[in-house]
């Protein structure tokens, strides 16, 4: 028997598959915006069906993409094929990243931290293998501004929302959780997914940029 997936939601895996590509009108222009600029060697984590490899500049030189869920990574793969910088994907997971330390200029987390297991762990394994100074571009829907939906959340990721989203959790504090993680926050934006029309608990994200701090020498003493 073969042995079992760490991440196995067949069903939701499909249905990303399916409907994902219809949403990139919306979402295209923020996987843009979230990769300009990149060069180097990049990691992506929870890649998924590869939406984002078509938008990584020439300038880098390599993606390593994580994929935990086997169809996914199959579609991944595919659509590492087709792309314009060299993209290898491999399976894992966030939480125990089966790379090297130091090794990786920039890391790109994109609705991907609100579905990992133990978000702290995930983001100290992007920490790991990012060089001191190196980027992680995230671009993740989170926890509402306040009021009623703050509260929809956390009821919703209580009981039915992780189940019918693939482990997705939608009140997540990702800004929060990158601090608490050790990393120095740049710029990043609230943005509204989509911009107009009826808000669901997944509407309210955040794009931006943190980084590992550059390691500082001992004084001496």
């Amino acid at each position: 028997m073969a042995p079992r997936e760490p991440v196995h939601h067949p069903v939701f895996a499909r249905l990303y598959a399916r409907f994902s590509p219809r949403a990139e009108a919306v979402v295209g222009p923020h996987r843009r915006a979230l990769l300009s600029g990149l060069s180097g060697r990049v990691i992506e984590v929870g890649a998924g069906n590869g939406l984002n490899f078509a938008h990584y500049p020439a300038s880098v030189s390599e993606v390593v993409a994580i994929e935990p869920e086997r169809h996914l990574r199959t579609l991944a793969a595919e659509a590492g094929r087709r792309a314009e910088v060299p993209v290898d994907v491999v399976p894992g997971v966030a939480e125990a990243l089966p790379l090297k330390s130091e090794a990786y200029d920039a890391a790109v987390a994109s609705l991907v931290l609100c579905s990992v297991r133990d978000l702290p762990r995930a983001l100290a394994e992007l920490r790991r293998v990012l060089r001191p100074g190196g980027e992680l571009r995230f671009f993740e829907h989170g926890r509402a501004p306040g009021g009623s939906m703050v509260l929809a959340q956390r009821a919703l990721d209580a009981t039915v929302w992780p189940l019918l989203f693939g482990g997705c959790h939608s009140g997540r504090d990702i800004v929060g959780a990158l601090e608490d993680a050790g990393f120095e926050l740049g710029a990043y934006e609230r943005v509204l997914v989509p911009p107009k029309g009826p808000r669901v608990p997944s509407s309210y994200c955040v794009r931006g940029v943190a980084r590992r701090p550059r390691e500082t020498a001992p004084e001496a003493g």
